[in-house]
């Protein structure tokens, strides 16, 4: 079938495939694995490495970096290279509108941006969707992109969830749910129907740390292993936006908490490599169980 064929508006589906991808990269894994997983599908990815947050690996990709707040730079180098579609992958930390390095780009645009920052983490989220959007360049989902990495239903690990560490994994995924209005975090901890712990803005790995503190100072006082973690997007989220995700740093904090396992929302869960984190939650004595919805 010839190019010409294909060719049809803008927002053709078609048309936009045939461009390069851009991953708006934050830290971590993913944003690399996201790029490899373009690559295999026949097309280029152009990866935008945010300063201070992203990895120098980046550089082995067609890439240009920005600092938060260098609007007028992004659009531009989207333009410049033919994008028209962008991902938003890995973890940054949330800066305060003061902290950003606005350019002229982003003081033309400076009450809209301005705005983005009066909510939570969703409501920031999807205001830079909608900005993107505003500029001819449409936000895509990993789970498009890389379904590959999503987690799968049932048992990921040789250890199984015993039926009250299920009935906790449905009691977190309920508390999350309840949540969601109030643009909380994405994850919980539950040990025999009790919750220990609710993430907010400190994240995961804090949570955690909180909770294996807790423990070490006996003012949580389970005998031996006790607890799930349970991570799941909120009902309202958006899934192109801050896909929940985790990582082999997960599976060092439900250790040192001493939790039982992880609980994870099936095809709604990142993780970078599903091989190694089975094998390093085998190794930590945890299971980790994909919660079918």
């Amino acid at each position: 079938m010839s190019l010409a064929a294909n060719a049809s508006s803008p927002g053709d589906p078609g048309a936009a495939q045939m461009k390069p991808l851009a991953i708006l990269c934050g830290g971590g894994d993913f944003p690399i694995q996201v790029a490899q997983a373009v690559i295999q599908q026949g097309r280029s990815p152009v990866l935008v490495g945010i300063v201070g947050a992203a990895d120098e690996r980046i550089e082995a990709f067609a890439h240009f970096w920005i600092h938060m707040g260098e609007v007028g730079k992004l659009f531009r180098s989207l333009k410049e290279r033919d994008v028209v579609e962008i991902a938003i992958v890995g973890a940054m930390t949330r800066p305060e509108f003061a902290d950003l390095r606005l350019d002229w780009g982003a003081v033309r645009r400076l009450a809209g941006l301005a705005s983005l920052f009066r909510g939570g983490d969703n409501h920031l989220l999807v205001g830079i969707a909608r900005l993107f959007e505003s500029e001819g360049v449409a936000v895509v989902g990993v789970h498009q992109i890389a379904p590959q990495l999503l987690v799968s239903p049932g048992a990921l690990t040789v250890l199984e969830p015993s039926t009250q560490a299920q009935a906790d994994a449905r009691q977190g995924r309920a508390l999350i749910g309840a949540l969601s209005p109030f643009d909380a975090g994405q994850a919980v901890i539950v040990a025999n129907g009790r919750v220990l712990a609710i993430e907010a803005a400190e994240g995961t790995d804090s949570m955690l740390a909180r909770v294996a503190e807790m423990r070490n100072s006996h003012r949580l006082r389970f005998k031996g292993r006790a607890g799930v973690l349970v991570k799941t997007p909120k009902s309202d989220q958006d899934m192109r936006l801050d896909m929940p995700a985790v990582g082999l740093k997960t599976i060092e904090g439900a250790q040192r908490a001493q939790l039982e396992g992880i609980a994870l929302a099936a095809g709604r869960v990142l993780i970078a490599d599903r091989a190694a984190f089975a094998r390093a939650a085998d190794e930590a004595g945890l299971f980790v169980f994909g919660l079918e919805t």
